[in-house]
């Protein structure tokens, strides 16, 4: 058996032996008029629990597609056990009531399958589930800290490989912007009818083309994808009345959401400045589409990841520091997956 399963099963059988504990202790159902036959309908509560214990665990593996993993975060982690919470529980208390029904309803009336015994069952199991759940939570704390300070680091590390990529990418456009001159001055002086020669003069206009492209924005280049990180073009970012700011994406730092306004964070000069827009946020991240690292990091903020400094993670958030001014934005788990998908592309 593998260590994860042989962890998995461990876990399982811990938490179904402390609710059969928490039965015996209390023995709802009747359980105190069988006598120490009612061990036996423990033993066999517990036998049942396990099982769906692992019959939960198939479904969140093959149908939720959540398998088991300390690799993918503390959020996947949280999210995960959420999900077995949701789905663990309930079956548990559907397989007590089912047992109830055709088990103890025999000697203890009352045990008939209706809704009102399920609820009763499902308030007893869930009180259980909450209660071992903060058991595994404070047992398993180191390890999600190690998972959360392993995810931080390796968001840093494909952040400053994306940011160093991007900075190759433009030093290469500017070189391409010296191309057209050569191209031009030789395909006046040779005029040939040879195939080669014909071949050569091809391949000069190619290096014209690209090199107008230049001015084009870098999201419309590189296979038109939007695949670039953000460029140096000038961009104007026009609100509901006439007021508009323009500024070079490559300086936009952050945008925060100011009631009926948007508060635009970007550097000019070589300091930091702040310029009010009326606008919605919705509207400018719908005009910044075209530049894929401008993403939201939270409902009331925009950031542009290439002036990110680091991810940071404190008390279970992740935190964003921006360049120049050191601000700290913080990130949503409903936006945390965005994020991710532009980053580690």
């Amino acid at each position: 058996m593998e260590k994860g399963s042989k962890e998995t099963l461990i876990t399982r059988v811990i938490s179904t032996t402390f609710v059969v504990l928490a039965l015996a202790v209390f023995k709802p159902f009747g359980l105190d008029t069988w006598h120490w036959q009612a061990y036996i309908h423990l033993f066999a509560m517990w036998v049942m629990g396990v099982g769906v214990c692992m019959l939960t665990d198939i479904i969140l593996k093959y149908i939720i597609k959540m398998p088991r993993s300390y690799s993918r975060g503390v959020g996947y982690i949280i999210r995960r056990n959420l999900w077995f919470q949701l789905i663990n529980t309930p079956l548990v208390a559907l397989g007590i009531c089912l047992y109830r029904h055709l088990v103890l309803n025999n000697k203890v009336d009352g045990n008939q399958l209706s809704l009102e015994n399920y609820l009763e069952t499902l308030l007893i199991i869930a009180f259980c589930s909450f209660a071992i759940g903060l058991y595994w939570r404070f047992k398993f704390r180191s390890r999600y800290l190690a998972a959360e300070l392993e995810e931080t680091r390796l968001l840093n590390e494909k952040l400053q490989l994306l940011q160093a990529n991007n900075t190759n990418a433009t030093q290469s456009d500017e070189v391409i912007a010296e191309v057209p001159a050569h191209s031009d001055l030789d395909s006046e002086q040779v005029k040939t009818t040879t195939s080669e020669e014909k071949s050569e003069s091809k391949e000069k206009s190619d290096n014209k083309t690209r090199a107008e492209s230049v001015s084009a924005p870098l999201s419309a280049q590189r296979g038109g994808g939007g695949e670039a990180f953000v460029g140096d073009s000038p961009f104007t970012l026009k609100g509901t009345t006439s007021d508009s700011i323009t500024l070079q994406i490559s300086h936009l730092l952050y945008i925060e959401a100011v009631g009926n306004y948007v508060k635009v964070f970007h550097l000019r000069d070589g300091r930091v400045r702040s310029d009010m827009l009326r606008a919605t946020s919705k509207q400018i991240e719908d005009d910044l589409r075209a530049y894929p690292m401008i993403v939201r990091c939270h409902r009331a903020f925009l950031v542009n990841l290439g002036q990110v400094e680091q991810f940071v993670s404190k008390s279970g958030t992740m935190q964003l520091i921006i360049r120049h001014c050191h601000e700290a934005l913080p990130v949503s788990r409903s936006n945390m997956a965005q994020i991710k998908k532009a980053i580690l592309r």
